[in-house]
């Protein structure tokens, strides 16, 4: 088992030299510091200092640390790979120059990690990933959303399963309020996986100490807590040897009251050996899921790789192939998302075949009843219409409106149909173009063969938009031109009054349509002379009554198969002689 942490440490590099992340969610120990301040310095005895220190942020890239046990000592970075440092004061500077590579100058951050590698003797073979801290205010060139920044940055990292998770917090703070802590039980609420480590004990008040922390009593955690004490700024400004750091570390732990119990248990060589051996066991935990993993991504691509095998990219019949093979699932593509039989459905909104019958079925009713309909001010455009077709000519009382003047008012109407017909080809092309978007997003792969597909697509459904729209406009205006009123939509004709009578009959009713005075003459009913009758006419009958109190009715007429006929119109007079008749029966 011990060579699991190095074998790791090659894949890591691996994923790193190629730019991918660890897609096979790789074994690591990341440290979460509870203040902006490098902590991993915390975790091994280099006898040498190489990471940068100072106030405010100083962590503002991943550092990947591994270490490895070696007979000599000496760094190097992934990105300068062949090189080795062995003075160590290049390291911390190759660190700085690095980050401010990628984050500028004034405090940046940027969540691409740094990889470092320390051979040394004096380290057991260990990989951390040292993050950075939680940042409150923005410094800067920071963004006002730093902390947010920062706290995804982290969440990246340790939200992975196979990741332990170091939560450093000071001694002299309150546990209860630890970043480090409380990012940790957010993706680890059990704490199986994290592991407490507790800086500065030298430094708390006197009088009181961290032995319930310690001795996991006030918030346990699993696999428990370790305390260590660290160089303090002076010790470090006064090149403190780190092998002298941890010998006043080993006699702070021995002559402490309150840790002298539990000294074995403490102190930074401790902590080493504890992360050593749980990250061991840990990628031996978690070996046949990833070994599981690693098999099913190895059979893809070796799939992926045989289906390349025999292909010769100067082989011109290869190429055209493969353009056809692509246009055609293109095609094929586009056809499944228009008829509604793709392969992948989308479950978060309608889009293709689904959307544009939406439009045809729902949008455009409903584009048709939101026309602006002002009954008051079509009465008196009607109004307008036949007094204008009279001319000069006195305007009679007429029961129907003039052939003139109804073509005129019904043209109008039709007219305000482009509108909406208009816009729904609109929305239908707009989705048409969604859909082609959808389907060349396969071609990424080639940016100018998927560029030029969807333009070329995209091109020609603009032209069918445009002939689509005049086709429409002729409908519309062949409409406008001639109006049909023989057309059995229309009501006042056979065929149209008895289909309204059996369809209709029940909404219609016996609507009244006009009430008024009706002067009858020298007709069956009557022994000759003439009389003024109170009229109704509805939907049903012309009905004629004694007075206008309309209580005793003198006859009804049904209007089916009744027909008017005008016998004489007097120019000095205003009344209007017509005769009726029954087509059945006089």
């Amino acid at each position: 088992m011990e060579g699991l942490i190095p074998l790791v440490n090659r894949l890591q590099d691996a994923f790193a030299a190629l730019g991918q992340s660890c897609l096979l969610d790789l074994n690591s120990v990341a440290a979460l510091p509870g203040s902006s301040i490098h902590q991993v310095s915390i975790f091994f005895n280099v006898s040498r200092d190489f990471l940068p220190r100072g106030s405010g942020i100083v962590t503002r890239r991943p550092l990947v640390l591994q270490l490895i046990t070696a007979k000599t000592e000496y760094a190097e970075f992934l990105h300068c790979k062949g090189k080795k440092f062995t003075d160590f004061d290049e390291v911390r500077q190759e660190i700085e120059v690095e980050t401010d590579r990628v984050t500028g100058m004034n405090k940046g951050i940027s969540s691409v990690p740094i990889n470092l590698r320390i051979y040394s003797p004096h380290v057991l073979s260990l990989t951390l990933i040292d993050l950075p801290g939680i940042t409150k205010v923005p410094v800067g060139d920071q963004p006002p959303d730093i902390e947010q920044q920062i706290r995804d940055m982290i969440m990246q990292f340790i939200s992975r399963e196979n990741c332990l998770i170091l939560a450093v917090t000071p001694a002299n703070t309150d546990l209860a309020n630890s970043d480090a802590l409380k990012l940790a039980k957010e993706v680890d609420p059990q704490g199986l996986r994290t592991i407490g480590v507790i800086t500065k004990l030298d430094l708390m008040d006197e009088g009181t100490d961290a032995r319930e922390v310690l001795e996991n009593k006030l918030l346990p955690l699993r696999r428990g807590y370790i305390g260590v004490v660290n160089r303090s700024q002076k010790d470090i400004d006064g090149k403190k040897d780190i092998k002298a750091a941890l010998l006043a570390e080993r006699k702070f732990f021995l002559s402490h009251p309150s840790y002298r119990h539990m000294a074995d248990r403490m102190g930074t060589p401790y902590l080493q050996k504890v992360l050593n051996q749980q990250l061991t066991n840990h990628i031996r935990d978690t070996l046949p899921a990833f070994r599981s993993k690693l098999q099913s991504q190895l059979l893809s691509i070796e799939h992926e790789v045989e289906v390349y095998k025999n292909f010769r990219p100067e082989d011109p019949t290869r190429k055209t192939k493969a353009l056809l093979q692509m246009v055609q699932q293109f095609s094929v593509d586009f056809e499944k998302r228009i008829e509604g039989s793709g392969d992948q459905v989308d479950t978060l909104e309608l889009s293709g075949g689904a959307k544009i019958n939406r439009i045809f079925h729902e949008r455009f009713p409903f584009e048709l009843v939101k026309m602006e309909f002002n009954e008051k001010e079509l009465r008196r455009e009607i109004s307008y219409a036949i007094k204008n077709i009279h001319g000069i000519r006195q305007v009679l009382p007429c029961l129907f409106t003039p052939d003139m003047a109804f073509e005129a008012i019904v043209k109008k109407q039709i007219v305000k149909l482009k509108g909406p017909c208009l816009k729904s080809v609109d929305l239908v092309m707009q989705e048409l173009i969604n859909t082609v978007k959808k389907c060349t997003k396969k071609l990424a792969t080639y940016p100018r063969l998927c560029e030029e597909t969807e333009r070329i697509v995209a091109g020609y459904i603009r032209e069918r938009e445009e002939k689509t729209k005049d086709q429409m406009l002729l409908l519309i205006d062949i409409q406008v031109s001639y109006i049909n009123t023989n057309h059995e939509d229309f009501i006042g004709f056979a065929n149209a009054q008895q289909r309204s009578s059996q369809v209709n009959k029940s909404a219609v009713g016996n609507q009244v349509i006009r009430k008024g005075w009706l002067t009858i003459n020298n007709i069956g009913i009557m022994k000759g002379g003439s009389k003024e009758y109170w009229f109704v006419l509805t939907a049903e009958s012309l009905s004629w009554y004694k007075d206008d109190e309309e209580k005793e009715k003198k006859y009804m007429l049904p209007l089916d198969n009744l027909k008017v006929r005008d016998v004489e119109k007097s120019f000095m007079s205003s009344k209007h002689i017509f005769a009726l008749f029954n087509t059945e029966q006089r």
